[in-house]
This record gives C-alpha cells, structure tokens and sequence, in this order.
C-alpha cells in the first residue's frame, strides 16, 4: 500500500467517525392560532343549542419537526380540536407529501379533544341543526385549518437546528372510568380507596432540547376526557391550562399535549373553570417533575411506519328501523336516521368498514410510540404496553377520529340489555353521534388492531436504517 493511499485510507476512517460521534438530531418548531373569528358550532356535547359566544383562552395548533441523524423527518402536531376528521387528515398529507415529500408514517396529527373546540368539515353533523350558513362556515374554517396546518409544519421544519431528544414518564391521578364509577360518588370512592374499573395514570413527557440545554419543545400524554367545561367559549380545557402554564415557564418553548386511551376516563369532579384550570396545573406539574429529573437522551435515530387496517362495523340498521328512528323529533337520533334513510331509499349502499390508521415510531434504540384513531378506550394502551414494554407511549385521537375505538370487554357490555346503566355508549350509542351507519363495531375490532399493531412493531424491529452519511 502506498503512502498517499495509506494517508487517504486514515482521512477517510477518521473523518467517518468524527461524523459518527457528531452525529444529532435537528428539531424546529412552531405554532398557530386556530381561535374561530366566526361564531361556529362547538363540538362535543349533543346538548349545544347554539354557536359559539367568545373566547375563555385562544386554541392554537403547535409543531415540533424533528430529523435523525440519517435525514429521515418526523412530524408531531398536537391541536386544541375535538379531532382531526377523514378529511382534513387525507387533505393534509397530500400537501406535506407534495410539498415536502413526507408520508403518513413521519405524520402525526393530534387532537385534544377538547369539547369546547369548534366543528370541522364532515364531523359530527348529525349532532347540531346546522343550516347551509353555519355548514358554510364550518367548511371555510376548515380549509383555512388546512392551509395553517401545513404552513406551520413548513415553518418548523425550516427552522431545523441541532436538538437534544429525551424521554421520560411521570403520573398524574385525577382520571377515572366513567364507565364503572357514578360520578357523584367519586369523591367518597377516592377517600376510601374504592374507584372501580381499568385506569392509566401515566405521563409520558418527550423533552427537545436545543445544544446548550435550552427547552425547544415538551410533548406530554395523558388518557382523561377534556369534558370539564361545557360553556360557549372557545378554550382547551385542562390540556390547554397545562400548555399555556407549561409555557409561561419556558417562554422559548412549544408545550404540546397529546390524549392518550382515555375514551373511557373522565377529569371528575368537574365542569367548572376551577377544576379545569387545577387538573391542567397539576398535569403541568407532572410534566415539570419529569423535566427536573434526568430523562433518557434518544440517539439520533428515528424509524416510522403507519397502516390502515379495515374495520368491520356491524349489522347495519334496517330501513324499518331507521324510518322509526327517524320520526318525530329534533335529535341527533332522529337526524342520523333521516339522513341514513334518505341514503337507502336512493339506494346509496351504506358503509360497512372504514380504513382505520394506525401508526408506530421508534426513537433511539428503545422508546416506542404508538398511535391510534379515534376514541380508544383505556384497554389498548394497557395491553400494548404490557406486549411491548413499559417504555411504550400510547397515544389515541390522532389522524383521524372517526368515533369510538372500544376492546371486545367493552363492546361486550354495551350489547343491550346491559347490566349497567353507565353501559351502552363507548360500544354502541356512540356510533350514531360520529355518523357510522351502524350501532357497533363488528367482534373482531380488538383482534384486527392488535394485529396490525404487532405488524407495525415487527417491523420496527426489523427495518434497515440508511447508513451514515460520509464526508467527501
């Protein structure tokens, strides 16, 4: 070997590795009000009579753009929204996609589902008497919601400068099963010890930092209901109190929550600004534990991957039924009838599966993150945290909520006649306030989740990262 080849040889063995131990991640962020100048209709609860009236906080949409060391981006998104509908999230990728050239898997578009939000395109329009106006409205909202969704994706990931990723998991204990507790009894159950039925306390906290340690960006998940406020102003709820307590102590930093399985659990008691405004300090408060306290620095390594799967819904309503349903009255009961019977009378087949998405990230060597569609009732994230580990974060209400997610135990209880009172709505009820032109989900939703999700993680395992860009 000659000397020049030798000497060529060392340059490029040294310069490898100089790149190997400079290795980083890259992260940008941003943020956007989405607070309606319009007075829309809120969304969440089926007893509104009326628009909006005014603004307790501003919603916003918040952004955090993060890159490995190999270039692959990932894209986190939390909004103060009930959730993300079919629509806005297939509009919404096709842009990234175009634009930036991001697939669904490096997409993750979080709702809060806060139900003092507004109404979006093509949800929950059987809830409300809307008239063309108010459709109208809500349609220009949400394409402008569009349009800002990826305006301020764009401006995180041009914003990317070399970031610290780390991990930790707190615990905040104000979620209950509103499924197996009467919720005026709650407070005597906490005395005693006596809350019944499955829960998941956990925080996860996802923690960016710039080079010299200052807090870019904290993504924080917990599985509760934003059901404390039920008024006619616009406001996050307690996740949206955590966010802005979470930022008026790190002013340089995006605070962005996310709902874990907690289709089931309710912040109770509740339905005053008080309660709200102290469940969102005391999950802050978790979030600022976590922060303080060594957290576990992620390599600068990010894997992605998502799938829809086809869910089954089950029998659907027969036309007797539904002309019954659909009579006298001014409910949502009555609506999604008259809207379903109109559609087999012009012999419109009515749906009978959905494409459900689910998706799965790795970060570093062992930090999983999994999310689901829709309201996922509190079973799944303890399942896939028991199959996968206790370093597994679980996040439901991303991409697109379509209605409720419920396990087999739960679907189980809701088949009439119940042995409950409390029972019916996550497994059944629920179906015709999201519009699904059946009362339930088909027996097998459980096992095509599972399923689907062991694929995503298998191939987790398994995928081959880019090799490590050299220098020349």
């Amino acid at each position: 070997m000659t000397r020049s080849l030798s000497a060529a040889l060392l340059f490029s063995l040294l310069t490898n590795f100089a790149v190997a131990d400079n290795a980083t991640w890259k992260a940008g962020t941003a943020k956007a009000n989405i607070t309606p100048e319009q007075p829309l209709w809120m969304a969440g609860y089926g007893g509104r009579d009326k628009p909006a009236e005014g603004t307790y906080h501003d919603l916003w949409i918040r952004v955090v753009a993060l890159e490995d060391a190999n270039g692959h981006q990932g894209i986190v998104l939390s909004s103060d929204t009930l959730g993300i509908p079919q629509s806005i999230y297939n509009n919404t990728c096709a842009a990234l996609k175009e634009k930036f050239g991001l697939d669904r898997s490096q997409i993750m578009l979080h709702s809060s589902h806060t139900h003092t939000g507004p109404v979006l395109r093509g949800a929950l329009y059987d809830i409300y008497p809307l008239d063309d106006e108010q459709r109208q409205m809500i349609e220009a909202y949400s394409d402008d919601l569009e349009k800002k969704i990826v305006a301020t994706i764009g401006e995180a990931l041009a914003k990317l400068v070399p970031a610290k990723v780390s991990g930790g998991q707190g615990i905040a204990t104000f979620a209950v099963n509103r499924r197996n507790n009467v919720e005026g009894e709650v407070p005597k159950l906490r005395e005693t010890d006596g809350l019944q039925g499955p829960i998941d306390h956990d925080v996860p906290v996802l923690s960016v930092r710039s080079m010299d340690n200052e807090l870019m960006a904290v993504v924080f998940g917990y599985a509760c209901h934003n059901t404390n406020l039920s008024f006619y102003q616009w406001s996050g709820d307690y996740a949206g109190f955590a966010q802005y307590a979470l930022e008026d102590v790190h002013p340089n930093a995006v605070a962005m929550f996310y709902m874990g399985c907690g289709a089931d659990q309710n912040p109770i008691p509740r339905r005053t600004v008080e309660l709200a405004k102290g469940y969102g300090l005391r999950l802050a408060a978790a979030v600022e534990r976590v922060l303080a306290e060594p957290m576990q620095e992620f390599t600068p390594s990010l894997q992605t991957e998502h799938e829809f799967v086809t869910l089954n819904l089950g029998k659907e309503p027969t036309r007797e039924e539904l002309a019954t349903m659909a009579g006298a009255g001014s409910s949502y009961v009555n609506r999604w009838a008259a809207r379903l019977l109109k559609d087999v009378e012009a012999g419109k087949p009515l749906e009978h599966t959905y494409p459900y998405p689910l998706q799965a990230w790795k970060l570093g060597e062992k930090q999983k993150w999994i999310t689901m569609g829709g309201e996922v009732v509190v079973d799944y994230a303890l399942g896939f945290k028991k199959s996968y580990g206790d370093d597994t974060w679980v996040a439901s209400y991303c991409n697109d909520v379509m209605a409720y997610i419920p396990s087999l135990r739960v679907l189980d209880e809701d088949i009439p006649p119940r042995k409950s009172a409390r029972w019916g709505y996550e497994g059944n009820r629920s179906m015709m306030v999201y519009g699904r032109a059946a009362h339930r989900w088909a027996d097998d939703i459980e096992e095509l989740v599972a399923d689907t999700v062991e694929r995503l993680m298998e191939r987790l395992k398994t995928k081959k990262q880019k090799p490590e860009p050299v220098s020349k």
